[in-house]
């Protein structure tokens, strides 16, 4: 059987990608059986451009091939989702998965034409999403989740008691919630 292929997206700011990295081990360890990862440093991590990241999702996308389990941290997280609504995506995706994400726009950050809006949300996306958030996370506020919870509410929501925003580098809920979508697959 061919592993399904993890595509991972970093956070972003100065050092994220090796910060990152450390969750990208933690699912490795877990998945080593049944999946591979891809991990793609992004351009200009400490200016996060959606048209640069976008440009790098595609290509990074483009040579996966079989099933795709995407993961998304902080403002790469983000990014991707903003991808997902704008961009239609011609893959067999497993699940989209979705932690310490900043909502940007009303009760969230404020950038610049960077808001998804409310004809965002109501586009289907085409695999099950699932969204993780520490209650204690000091650089994305816990309140973001709620705004995503009430934005999808067919998305499952993972409420994480008091592991900060890289989740003390320990993503057995994400782990746990790709093993019973990979189990689902034909």
């Amino acid at each position: 059987m061919k592993k399904s292929t993890i595509l991972f997206i970093q956070g972003g700011g100065e050092g994220a990608y090796e910060a990152d990295h450390k969750l990208v081990l933690n699912l490795q360890q877990a998945l080593q059986k049944t999946c591979e990862i891809v991990y793609p440093k992004m351009p200009g991590e400490n200016d996060p451009n959606y048209e640069r990241w976008k440009t790098a999702f595609d290509k990074e996308l483009d040579k996966i091939e079989g099933k795709v389990i995407l993961v998304g941290h902080s403002v790469g997280s983000f990014l991707l989702l903003k991808y997902l609504f704008e961009t239609k995506i011609d893959k067999d995706l497993v699940g989209m998965f979705f932690i310490a994400t900043p909502f940007v726009g009303d009760g969230g950050w404020q950038f610049e034409d960077m808001a998804l809006t409310e004809a965002s949300f109501s586009k289907p996306l085409s695999a099950p999403v699932f969204f993780y958030h520490s209650t204690d996370d000091n650089v994305v506020p816990y309140a973001h989740l709620e705004r995503y919870e009430k934005k999808l509410p067919h998305a499952t929501i993972r409420k994480i008691i008091g592991r900060g925003h890289q989740l003390n580098n320990n993503l057995s809920e994400v782990v746990q919630d790709i093993n019973e979508q990979l189990q689902k697959q034909p």
